[in-house]
């Protein structure tokens, strides 16, 4: 985003009603990393990953309209951390000699833009402190498209869309933990389709409206990366603490500072076909540093890699920044002043944070947090995803998504070591920005959700549950009518933040553990949804949480030195 944007959203005021119940180097003017050089218009979802599918239309402000495409692609539409390994540099650079991160002009290099640009009641709630007094931090790192300069153009090809709309192709959220003894970090396909919040811009006052089903890297184009961060909110729950952006130059400039990152492949490979796809990345069989352009090939080849899919890519670019990692960690070169000047150059020009990380004070003191996480517990997963069936080549979320969310909010580590832990303690209560009202000023709407395809749906369930309820004094409670639906599992949904404290106050009562209360604006008040796991009965058992972390998610340790690229044969030389 071009200059620094200043101020943040004020504080959510409390609503007055309580409720209602309602290639090798010298191929950089290919367009695109495959070759393809696809654009979809004013506003479209470039695929900037290269792989010869047609263009997709995201819709310009306002409009949400969307084009055809994407219906060739063979991948299974996991982009990911395309640019996101260099973001990591900037936050991994804690121990690697303080002093000469405190240069005052580094300061002036650095561009921010405001953290979120929804609505109040799209947002999650604070995060919560754990008993020691210690909080949990989320960073959602950006990999921006943008051909917004001469060098971005170069490298980024697809002429057509030079000064175009950015679109968010790398989405990537960053968990440290409360102790700051694990991290985690799960990076989204950038064909997911979901729900995109109402987003305002901070610079012209511009809405954008609401978009459902929508690709998320147009999330970007509404207003700027508060935008994206608004939309991993609504579909996470998961509140966000900082975001960190970066483009196709940056990439390029921090790989050189860094002075190259370790990578393996198990054959020559050149990624290159007959037609012009591919990334142009050729290497000889075992390991190599690259960097600058070469590091960008990389990270964006899909042909030539295992089965030339999206997956492959991802697991390129997972091994690239565990790498990186221990790279940075390890490289005794950094320790040179020289050295750390220059990558302190290159990341405070290449990078766009939020307003809480403007200043090198702001991020060193980041960057000493994250450098506490051992290398060894550092762990890297893909959203869990299945394609769309309305939408070839599009993806959504799974159920195990909204697993691999829930063990993110309640800081449960995604390498399994603190399971223990967790299973024996209760799931932490998120904060809360108010307090509830009165139990008999409380609305509450009751729906019958104990359908199952075996069972059927339990009978009068709504009505039983609502007289059980007003028993215990929430005299505002109402059996809502409408034919019953599946839900798993019991869950008290609410719309917005000032409701969050009544759908606690009711969950408690009735015993559903707070993690079971969710915001979602499919409801317009407190609305319990009784679930398959409480067909009969007064008193409602919480099901025994599974904290193992979905093998959906396709996990990989950041200390795994062992790993190298399979070469698909067709593209070996």
């Amino acid at each position: 985003m071009s200059g620094a944007r200043r101020g943040g959203a004020g504080p959510v005021g409390r609503s007055t009603v309580r409720g209602t119940v309602p290639g090798s180097g010298d191929t950089t003017s290919a367009a695109a990393d495959d070759g393809d050089g696809t654009a979809a218009g004013d506003g479209g979802a470039r695929d900037a990953a290269g792989d010869g599918g047609a263009g997709d239309s995201a819709g310009g402000p306002g409009d949400g309209g969307r084009g055809a495409g994407g219906t060739g692609r063979r991948g299974r539409g996991r982009r990911a951390l395309r640019w996101s390994a260099t973001v990591l540099t900037l936050v991994i650079l804690g121990g690697a000699g303080a002093g000469y991160l405190y240069y005052e002009h580094l300061n002036a290099n650095i561009k921010s833009d405001r953290l979120n640009l929804g609505d109040a009641k799209d947002r999650a709630a604070e995060t919560k402190v754990n008993e020691a007094g210690q909080k949990a931090l989320n960073i959602l790192l950006i990999g921006s498209d943008a051909r917004d300069t001469a060098e971005n153009q170069k490298l980024g090809g697809a002429r057509e869309t030079f000064n175009g709309t950015p679109l968010a192709d790398v989405q990537m959220l960053l968990h440290v933990s409360a102790d700051r003894s694990n991290m985690s970090v799960v990076s989204m396909p950038r064909d997911t389709l979901l729900d995109i919040p109402r987003c305002t811009d901070p610079d012209t006052g511009e809405v954008y409206r609401a978009l459902t089903r929508e690709i998320t890297n147009s999330s970007l184009g509404r207003g700027g990366p508060g935008c994206t961060v608004a939309t991993w909110e609504k579909l996470t729950d998961i509140h966000i603490d900082h975001f960190m952006m970066i483009d196709f130059a940056g990439v390029v400039s921090m790989a050189d500072a860094i002075g190259g990152v370790p990578v393996c492949v198990d054959a020559n490979v050149h990624s290159h076909t007959s037609t012009g796809k591919g990334s142009g990345l050729k290497l000889a069989e075992g390991t190599h540093d690259i960097k600058g352009e070469q590091a960008l090939q990389w990270l964006r080849t899909r042909y030539g890699f295992e089965d030339d899919t999206d997956l492959a890519r991802a697991k390129a670019q997972h091994m690239y920044m565990n790498s990186m990692v221990r790279q940075l960690r390890s490289e005794a070169k950094l320790t040179n002043p020289n050295g750390l000047r220059k990558l302190a150059e290159a990341a405070t020009r290449a990078i766009t944070v939020d307003e809480g990380l403007d200043s090198i004070k702001k991020m060193y003191d980041l960057a000493t947090e994250l450098q506490k996480v051992p290398t060894e517990r550092i762990t890297m997963t893909t959203m869990p995803n299945r394609y769309d069936t309305a939408q070839p080549g599009r993806v959504v979320p799974t159920e195990d998504a909204g697993k691999l969310f829930r063990l993110v909010r309640e800081d449960i580590a995604l390498d399994g070591k603190d399971a223990a832990k967790a299973t024996a303690s209760p799931s932490p209560s998120p904060s809360v920005t108010d307090a509830a009202a009165a139990d008999a000023e409380i609305a509450v709407r009751v729906h019958n959700g104990t359908y199952t395809d075996a069972s059927g749906a339990a009978r009068g369930r709504a009505a039983a549950v609502t007289q059980l309820l007003v028993g215990k004094g929430f005299t505002g409670a109402t059996a809502d009518t409408s034919p019953a639906t599946p839900e798993k599992t019991t869950v008290v949904r609410y719309p917005s933040a000032d409701l969050q404290a009544d759908a606690l106050r009711v969950a408690k009562v009735l015993g559903i553990p707070a993690g079971q209360v969710k915001r979602s604006t499919e409801v317009s008040g407190v609305t319990l949804l009784v679930g398959a796991d409480w067909r009969s009965g007064t008193a409602y058992k919480a099901p025994v949480e599974d904290d193992r972390t979905p093998t959906s998610a396709e996990t990989m340790n950041a200390a795994d030195t062992s790993q190298c690229m399979h070469v698909d044969p067709a593209y070996t030389w």
